[in-house]
């Protein structure tokens, strides 16, 4: 049976966000920062940026589902705001089109647009060798599993993030001194 690594170093004994320790936040922040900056790089030739080859990908996978830019925010776990501006780059470069939505007049429709799918398509090759060169960290047999925990832990995140609406000290202080 093989020790973990918390074993070996002494580290179970000390708190969960000691220095010595390997800490979730830290290590997804790592992670996540130098693969998109990984991504970023190979992909500049193509013009566009990691958050625009997922909204061209999410647009592919749900292609027909009428989708909005409030449901593409939902489902890049991105703030409406920050989609809105990187929706309207996409249009001004030809990527996609929004339109007036046909049964919610107030939501504007996404719309992938032949260009997004070309660009979509090169990058989609980039993005897979990536990822193929990022698990090679990992034994083959040992990646499955990986994928598995990994969103296990990110859907725990998303849930935590649902779980603290509300109760954002800085918020009640704000709602305090408004009333």
């Amino acid at each position: 049976m093989r020790q973990s690594e918390s074993a070996k170093t002494g580290t179970d004994s000390l708190p969960i966000d000691a220095p010595q320790r390997r800490r979730v936040p830290l290590l997804l922040r790592h992670a996540w920062f130098s693969l998109n900056q990984a991504f970023r790089r190979r992909i500049v030739h193509l013009s566009i940026t990691p958050d625009q080859f997922t909204v061209l990908r999410t647009l592919l996978e749900d292609e027909g589902a009428s989708l909005t830019q409030r449901k593409i925010a939902e489902l890049m776990s991105s703030d409406p705001n920050t989609v809105a501006a990187l929706l309207e780059r996409m249009e001004r470069n030809g990527l996609i089109q929004r339109r007036p939505h046909l049964k919610d007049k107030r939501a504007r429709q996404i719309l992938l647009l032949e260009l997004g799918r070309q660009t979509y398509d090169q990058a989609r090759k980039i993005a897979v060798k990536l990822q193929q060169d990022v698990l090679k960290a990992l034994p083959k047999k040992d990646h499955a599993h990986f994928l598995e925990q990994l969103a296990i832990v990110a859907e725990a995140c998303r849930e935590a993030a649902s779980e603290s609406l509300g109760s954002n000290p800085d918020s009640t202080l704000k709602a305090d001194q408004s009333g």
